[in-house]
């Protein structure tokens, strides 16, 4: 993962062929915290969503982002070298509880940086991350899935896993109509952007 100090990017992963990552509200629970320890320090995380087979971040990143680090025989970046500790903390918490072995995420991680051009692909990139467990069929409100940022933007919880502020400041998030605003649709010209 190439990574650039100041920008924005969404960032996102899946089960290896589409299994499962999360059996329960727990396991949510300790990604989140994993987040907090692996992720938090090297970047500063503007929206998430964790769904049952994969996971979405809305990330800005800072000089600690791009710092390298020797790995083995990896070169890695700080927000790279966060991302391998947090799936590989995780898959190794799973494969003990489930009694299973091999990789639990898809091998490569995906970047994509949403600065470039006159769109506000930052504003799209978030609405659409909040809005993965509605369009999933996994919720009929937004305000019922408890594993997104949703929630701590909608005032309904205080969480501080994101930084609230900046987000408001870098994609023009309007706190007023930030529910109604969340629901609107976009392009899939516009979504295909973002990934």
């Amino acid at each position: 993962m190439t990574i650039v100090p100041n920008e924005t990017y969404h960032i996102y992963n899946q089960g290896n062929n589409g299994e499962k990552l999360f059996y329960g509200d727990e396991d949510y629970i300790i990604f989140l915290k994993l987040c907090r320890k692996y992720i938090s320090p090297n970047c500063d995380i503007l929206a998430y969503c964790l769904m049952p087979n994969h996971f979405h971040f809305l990330i800005h990143t800072n000089e600690n982002s791009a710092r390298t680090r020797q790995v083995g025989h990896l070169n890695l970046c700080e927000l790279s070298n966060g991302f391998r500790l947090l799936q590989s903390t995780y898959a190794q918490y799973i494969n003990n509880r489930e009694n299973r072995t091999g990789s639990l995420f898809r091998q490569k991680i995906k970047a994509k940086s949403l600065d470039s051009g006159d769109e506000n692909y930052g504003w799209i990139a978030f609405n659409y991350i909040h809005l993965n467990p509605l369009k999933a069929g996994l919720v009929e409100d937004l305000d019922y899935w408890k594993f997104s940022s949703f929630l701590d933007y909608a005032g309904v919880r205080s969480g501080t896993l994101c930084n609230k502020e900046l987000a408001y400041e870098l994609l023009t998030v309007d706190t007023k109509n930030f529910i109604k605003d969340t629901y609107s649709e976009f392009s899939e010209e516009k979504i295909k952007k973002i990934f």
